[in-house]
C-alpha cells in the first residue's frame, strides 16, 4: 500500500473509528435496554443473555475468518461488505416482532461486524508504520470505545424511554451509511503479499467450540445435566481437534506459533479477562439499576456515567503511555482498578450505597480505560504486516469471546440463584458469585499484565517474529516450511 499523507492518515483513521463507534453503540445502548426487552417481549434471564451472546458468539467465531479473508482478497472489500450487512442487521433488528427473530437479526448484525474491526485494525496497522504513530492511533481507536460508552447508555436511555428499544438499532444506519460512502472514497484497498488459503475444517471447529460451550453455560441452571453434558463433550472436542489439527495444515485458520509470543498470549488471555469482567459488569449493573432501585432507562445511563467517562478520559492516555513507556504500566493500573471495582462488590455489596456504587463504577471505567490499548498493541505489534489481519482477528476474537463468557458465565450464576418471588430482595445476594468471578478476571489482568510485559517477555516476542518471517520468506521463494 502507498504511503499515505498525514492528513489522509488521519482520515482513514476516522473511518475506521465510526465502524467501531456502531458497534460499540450498539452494545452499550442494548445494555440499558434489557429490562424494557424483558417486559414487551416476555423473556427470560437467559433470553436476555442470548440476546447479547447470540451476536457476541457469531462474531468471535467469524473473526478469525474475516481476518484471513481481507488479507487474501483485500481489506476495503471486506470492510465495505462488513458496513452493509451490519447496517442492514440493524435495520432487521429494529423490525423483529419476537425474541427468536431478534435473536436471529442480531446473527445478521454480527456476520457483519466481523467484518469490521479486525479489518479496520488490519487496515489501521498498514496505515500507520511507524511504532509509536500507530500506538497513538490505536489510543483513539481504544478512546472510540469510551465514547461510546459515554453516548451509549445516555443515547439508549433517552431513545428507550421517549420512542422505544427498538430505536437503538436506528442509531446505526444514519453511522453505517456515511462510514460506506467515506470507505469508498477515501480508504485504499491492502492485502497481503500472499493470500492464505481459507480452512473450512479450522472454520467449523471454531464454531463447535464458541456455540456448544456458551450454550452449555447458558443454559445449565434450567436444564438438566442430559442435556448441557453433550455440549460441553462437544466444546472439548472441538477444542482437541483444533490442538491436533491447526498445527498440521500449512496455512491455518489460528496460527499457533503466535502464541509463542509471551506478550501475545499474555494479550490474548488479559483480552478474555478484561472483556469477561465488561459483559458481566454491564449485565448486572443494568439488571440491578433498572429492576431493583427501579430507574427508568434514562436515569440508569445517567448511573452509568462514572465508569464511562474515565473510559473516555483513560483510553487516549494508555494509548500514549503505551508509545512512550510500553504496555506494562497500562496493564497494571488496568489490573489493579478492576480488581478493586469488583471487590467492592463482592465483598461490601457497593450497589446498597450511593458513594461504593458510585466509586465501583469509576474505578471500573479507570481500568476498562487502560485496558484496551496495551492488548491491541502487544496483538499486532510484534507480527509480520502480512499477517496483520489474522492477528488483529486474534485479538478482537479473545475480546469477543470474553464478554461472550462473562455474560454467559455471570448471567447463569445470577439465574441460579435469584428468586422469581423475590427478585429485588434476593439480587445482590445472588449477584455476589459473579462479582468474585469479575475479582478473578481482574487479578488475571494484574498478574499477567506484569509477567508478560519484561524483557524475558519480549526475547520470546522477537524470537516468534523472526520465525514468522523466515517462515514468510521461504514461502514466498516457493519452498515448502
Amino acid at each position: 500500500m502507498p504511503e499515505l499523507s498525514h492528513r489522509r492518515r488521519q482520515l482513514v483513521l476516522a473511518i475506521c473509528c465510526m465502524s467501531l463507534l456502531i458497534v460499540s453503540l450498539d452494545v452499550t445502548a442494548l445494555n440499558v435496554a434489557l429490562p424494557s426487552m424483558q417486559r414487551e417481549l416476555h423473556a427470560s434471564t437467559a433470553g436476555l443473555q442470548w440476546t447479547i451472546d447470540a451476536y457476541t458468539l457469531v462474531l468471535a467465531s467469524l473473526l478469525m475468518l474475516a481476518g484471513s479473508t481481507a488479507d487474501r482478497i483485500g481489506r476495503k472489500r471486506v470492510f465495505i461488505a462488513g458496513l452493509i450487512v451490519f447496517t442492514t442487521g440493524s435495520l432487521l433488528c429494529s423490525l423483529a416482532p419476537n425474541l427468536d427473530a431478534l435473536i436471529a437479526f442480531r446473527m445478521i448484525q454480527a456476520v457483519g461486524g466481523s467484518m469490521l474491526n479486525p479489518v479496520a485494525m488490519s487496515i489501521i496497522t498498514n496505515t500507520f508504520t511507524d511504532p509509536r504513530e500507530r500506538a497513538r492511533a490505536i489510543g483513539v481507536w481504544g478512546g472510540v470505545v469510551g465514547i461510546s460508552m459515554a453516548a451509549g447508555p445516555l443515547a439508549g436511555g433517552l431513545l428507550v424511554e421517549s420512542v422505544g428499544w427498538r430505536s437503538i438499532f436506528w442509531v446505526n444506519l444514519p453511522i453505517g451509511l456515511a462510514a460506506l460512502l467515506l470507505t469508498l472514497r477515501y480508504v485504499p484497498d491492502s492485502r497481503a503479499p500472499k493470500a492464505r488459503r481459507p480452512d473450512p475444517v479450522g472454520q467449523l471447529l471454531v464454531i463447535a467450540l464458541f456455540g456448544s460451550l456458551t450454550y452449555a453455560i447458558i443454559e445449565a441452571p434450567t436444564s438438566d445435566t442430559a442435556t448441557v453434558l453433550p455440549f460441553a463433550a462437544i466444546a472439548l472436542a472441538a477444542l482437541a481437534g483444533l490442538l491436533f489439527y491447526e498445527p498440521r495444515r500449512a496455512e491455518p485458520l489460528i496460527d499457533l506459533r503466535f502464541f509463542r509470543s509471551a506478550p501475545f498470549s499474555g494479550a490474548t488471555v488479559i483480552a478474555i479477562s478484561s472483556f469477561a469482567a465488561l459483559g458481566g459488569f454491564l449485565f448486572l449493573s443494568t439488571l440491578y439499576l433498572q429492576n431493583v432501585r427501579g430507574y427508568d432507562a434514562l436515569h440508569a445511563g445517567l448511573w452509568m456515567l462514572p465508569m464511562a467517562l474515565p473510559m473516555l478520559l483513560c483510553a487516549p492516555l494508555s494509548g500514549r503511555l503505551v508509545g512512550s513507556r510500553g504496555p506494562r504500566l497500562s496493564l497494571i493500573v488496568a489490573g489493579t482498578a478492576i480488581t478493586a471495582s469488583a471487590l467492592l462488590f463482592a465483598a461490601f455489596e457497593a450497589e446498597t450505597s450511593n458513594v461504593t456504587l458510585f466509586l465501583g463504577y469509576m474505578l471500573f471505567g479507570i481500568g476498562f480505560g487502560f485496558v484496551n490499548a496495551p492488548i491491541t498493541n502487544t496483538a499486532v505489534s510484534g507480527m509480520p504486516r502480512a499477517q496483520a489481519g489474522v492477528a488483529a482477528a486474534v485479538a478482537s476474537t479473545s475480546r469477543q469471546l470474553g464478554q461472550t463468557l462473562g455474560v454467559a458465565v455471570v448471567g447463569a450464576v445470577l439465574a441460579s440463584g435469584v428468586s422469581a418471588s423475590s427478585y429485588k430482595n434476593t439480587f445482590v445476594s445472588a449477584s455476589v458469585p459473579g462479582w468474585w468471578i469479575l475479582v478473578g478476571c481482574g487479578l488475571a489482568v494484574l498478574v499477567l499484565g506484569a509477567l508478560t510485559s519484561g524483557q524475558w517477555a519480549r526475547r520470546t516476542a522477537e524470537r516468534t517474529a523472526d520465525q514468522l518471517e523466515a517462515v514468510e520468506v521461504r514461502e514466498a521463494a516457493g519452498v515448502v516450511a
